[in-house]
């Protein structure tokens, strides 16, 4: 059988993804679940996390959304048979590689797949599912009511969040990166109450909520990175397109919640008075903190079956690419680490 696997030689150099013949699978422990693969979603791999928790190794197993057939279980295995449909992430520090036809995953990382779901929509929704979760229900309680801001939500996980935050009663307002960004945005159903395109830069974001709030400021916002500095500090042209904190923290409203994907996050002392007066909050979204610690196991299996159920009702409807076979995940693969993908990608066995 043979792998995907990623190969960084030093710090900063390039990735280099590679296929290698692996020996046959161990026994199966007490706790094992073998499971014959039938998809598996390809995300960005974070080289510095893993770097920073001493996960760091010459071969990194790539793939690790996966659904599958179980084949076989181990004796202490109570959640599973063989021939159950499942779904699931493999941890952080997992040996396995989603990408070959039979991995070894412990009991505790997999739900059963409902039935009318199919292979590829499982493994592709179920790591945006993860961080819509973590973000709308455990870093901020989004309810009816509540006005909610996802930044980019024509990529798969603006898309999940938006359809996660409208399921619970909220007002989504929602940026568009481009104009074919825009018109996915107005075709949602149901509809976003605002869609902001920032694609020419000349629009400001800050004032397109304050209007849409009637002064009163968002409860809820999802960044998808932020300008930490001037203009004329941010090389990329992606970054242009990104607000400037002070925006963001201009556009919240009184008790309202930041959720932010910039770890390097830095606030001044005047945005944090700002903060402050607002008796707003900001948390960090890294939703691998599931998979670090097993101290809500319980939980974190009951939001897999949560998306599952929502997927199988089609409240979420995933933005995913067509599947791609096996013998093309390492070109794929490459595109994602470059952040050149804007849809899900998923390969189908």
């Amino acid at each position: 059988m043979k792998a995907l696997y990623c190969q960084q030689n030093s710090p900063g150099e390039e990735m280099t993804f590679v296929f290698q013949e692996r020996e046959n699978l161990p026994p199966t422990r007490d706790n094992d679940v073998k499971v014959q693969v039938r998809a598996c979603a390809l995300s960005w791999i974070d080289t510095k996390l893993l770097s920073e928790i001493k996960l760091e190794k010459e071969l990194l197993p790539v793939g690790r959304e996966i659904s599958g057939v179980v084949l076989e279980v181990g004796r202490k295995v109570t959640f599973f048979q063989p021939d159950d449909e499942v779904v699931g992430i493999l941890p952080l520090d997992s040996e396995e590689s989603g990408l070959c036809e039979v991995i070894l995953v412990h009991e505790h990382y997999l739900v059963r797949k409902p039935e009318k779901v199919c292979w590829v929509e499982a493994a592709g929704t179920v790591r945006d599912g993860v961080r819509a979760y973590t973000a709308l229900h455990y870093l901020s309680q989004v309810s009816p009511g509540k006005t909610v801001l996802v930044m980019d939500g024509a990529s798969p996980f603006g898309t999940i969040a938006i359809q996660l935050a409208q399921h619970r009663g909220a007002k989504v307002i929602s940026t568009a990166y481009s104009l074919e960004d825009k018109q996915y945005l107005e075709r949602l159903r149901p509809p976003v109450a605002r869609v902001i395109d920032v694609s020419n830069g000349k629009i400001d974001v800050a004032e397109s909520c304050l209007e849409e709030t009637g002064g009163l400021g968002v409860d809820i916002v999802l960044d998808a990175g932020v300008k930490l500095y001037s203009a004329e500090d941010e090389s990329t042209s992606k970054s242009q397109l990104l607000p400037h904190k002070h925006d963001i923290i201009t556009l919240l409203g009184v008790g309202g919640h930041w959720i932010t994907t910039e770890k390097n996050l830095q606030l001044d002392p005047p945005d944090s008075h700002t903060l402050f007066l607002k008796g707003a909050t900001v948390s960090f979204l890294n939703d691998e903190v599931w998979n670090l610690s097993n101290l809500q196991q319980g939980k974190y299996l009951s939001i897999l079956e949560d998306i599952m159920e929502k997927l199988s009702s089609s409240i979420f409807r995933p933005q995913l690419d067509e599947p791609i076979p096996l013998y093309e995940a390492k070109v794929s693969m490459e595109i994602v680490q470059k952040n050149q993908a804007r849809k899900r990608q998923v390969i189908q066995f």
